[in-house]
Formats: C-alpha cells, sequence, structure tokens
C-alpha cells in the first residue's frame, strides 16, 4: 500500500510539471512575459521544467511497476498516469487559464478514464 501511494504522489507531482512545461508558455504568452521569445527559448525553459517532471515519473514507474516489487503493471501505471495528467491539467487550467472551463463531453470523457483505471484493476483470464 505504501508503494501505491508514493507512486500516485509522485505520478501527481511528475504531472504538475508536466503541464507546467506542456503549457506554462501559453500562460506566460498571453500575460506578455514571452511573447517576443523565440520559440527555441520557449522548448528550452520547457525542456527545463520538463526536467523535473522526469525527475518525479521515471521514479514513481519503478517503484510502482510490479516486477520491481510495486503494486502496478505496465499497463495500470500507465492508466492511472493518464487520470492523474487530465486530473492535475483541468485544477490548473481552470485556476491558471480563466477563461478554460470543461464542457459536458470532456467531463463525460474523465469518467470513461475513471472507469478505464477501474477495468485494469478486473481479474485477467491469465
Amino acid at each position: 500500500m505504501k508503494a501505491a501511494l508514493i507512486t500516485v504522489m509522485m505520478l501527481v507531482v511528475s504531472n504538475v510539471f508536466m503541464t507546467f512545461a506542456w503549457y506554462g508558455h501559453l500562460k506566460l504568452q498571453n500575460s506578455g512575459i514571452s511573447k517576443n521569445w523565440p520559440l527555441v527559448a520557449v522548448i528550452l525553459v520547457s525542456w527545463g521544467i520538463a526536467l523535473f517532471e522526469y525527475c518525479a515519473m521515471v521514479p514513481a514507474n519503478r517503484i510502482g511497476f510490479r516486477d520491481n516489487g510495486g503494486p502496478f503493471s505496465l499497463f495500470q501505471l500507465k492508466i492511472i498516469q493518464e487520470v492523474i495528467s487530465l486530473t492535475v491539467f483541468s485544477v490548473i487550467a481552470i485556476m491558471i487559464f480563466q477563461g478554460e472551463r470543461p464542457h459536458w463531453n470532456h467531463i463525460a470523457a474523465f469518467f470513461c478514464l475513471l472507469a478505464a483505471v477501474g477495468l485494469t484493476f478486473l481479474p485477467s483470464s491469465n
């Protein structure tokens, strides 16, 4: 249970950094901070932020992976990561990008992903 909690918490941290690396530059551009930056500068800043994403993601996967003594299969890890990614993205997008709001179809898609997580934990035939 401890490895599962550590894995999930590290995936959350990783996805906070990922969201800022992938989408934070759009907020900086809208606020005028990076409006005139060349694309290569934006990429390098994003890569710098993404380094911290990897520093949390790689150990989370190692700790959580069943073959390393963790509780999750490879597919479970990936599907859990996707739900965490969407959750973290949604919270950050709503808080930072004030004009962005999820619509009914986005919420329905999110529940489909939650169902996918549930399905990954059903017993398999092999």
